[in-house]
């Protein structure tokens, strides 16, 4: 089964679909086998894997642990070129549309598309939002472009639409890594309204609570990262999987 299709299938089952973020820069190999199969018992959708920098240049490995470990699937969520895994399922083919930076547009993807097509991997197209946050995120600084301010709801979503008109299946809100703040509820409702196509939230959410708000205003899919880089908050994965899974907590 294709990915998309799979996605879109958790979406209409579960109510909202639950990914969890992997970066080969902030996880050992110690840890990464326990933390896949930990995730998979505890309700988790899938996996997202990438980083900024990449500094360790194992992604290949790291993936391959990955589907080794675990039957959920895994798609790339790069930060650059350099991010293509034939061992991957899927790749979000990131453009950012909250930015005017031409090589986050269109320009990465021309060096990208070529290589993503020999390894035979999925590629998704995603609108790549970037939210304000209340501080500078890594991937703010990283793309050289302005997030959409937090009380511009309205700016989010007109963008969102363009994407879908581009003929983009995802959008993704994201207010970055270790954010201050989570996307705005407001922003979420607002996004998943004016467009058809499934919204992602992340960046920020440390709670099941507040995931479950994404959701409840619309967010197809829910994205957690560093969150869960510290071992004392593994136990709730479980709960941040009940959280964003509504409809069958509704079955419960």
């Amino acid at each position: 089964m294709k990915i998309y299709k799979y996605l879109q299938n958790t979406i209409q089952e579960k109510g909202a679909a639950y990914l969890i973020l992997l970066d080969p820069d902030k996880l050992s190999e110690e840890k990464l086998i326990p933390f896949v199969k930990h995730c998979e018992n505890s309700g988790v959708d899938g996996f997202l894997i990438g980083g900024s920098l990449m500094v360790n240049n194992n992604m290949d490995s790291f993936i391959e642990m990955v589907k080794t470990s675990s039957s959920l699937p895994a798609i790339i969520f790069p930060g650059s070129v350099n991010q293509v895994s034939s061992f991957a399922d899927a790749i979000l083919f990131l453009s950012v549309v909250s930015g005017r930076n031409a090589e986050h547009l269109i320009g990465k993807h021309v060096l990208a598309a070529p290589i993503i097509k020999k390894t035979g991997i999925e590629p998704i197209s995603t609108g790549y939002i970037l939210v304000e946050s209340g501080s500078t995120t890594t991937a703010v600084y990283m793309s050289g472009s302005l997030p959409i301010p937090r009380n511009k709801p309205e700016i989010a979503a007109s963008t969102a639409l363009a994407a879908e008109y581009l003929g983009m299946k995802l959008i993704y809100l994201e207010a970055g890594s270790g954010a201050d703040n989570p996307v705005p509820n407001e922003m979420v409702k607002a996004v998943s309204q004016l467009v058809s196509i499934p919204v992602i939230v992340g960046g920020g959410l440390r709670n099941p609570n507040t995931a479950r708000e994404k959701v409840e205003n619309g967010a197809s899919i829910i994205v957690t990262g560093n969150f869960f880089e510290n071992e004392d908050n593994w136990d709730m994965i479980k709960e941040f999987a009940s959280a964003i899974h509504i409809k069958q907590g509704l079955l419960v």
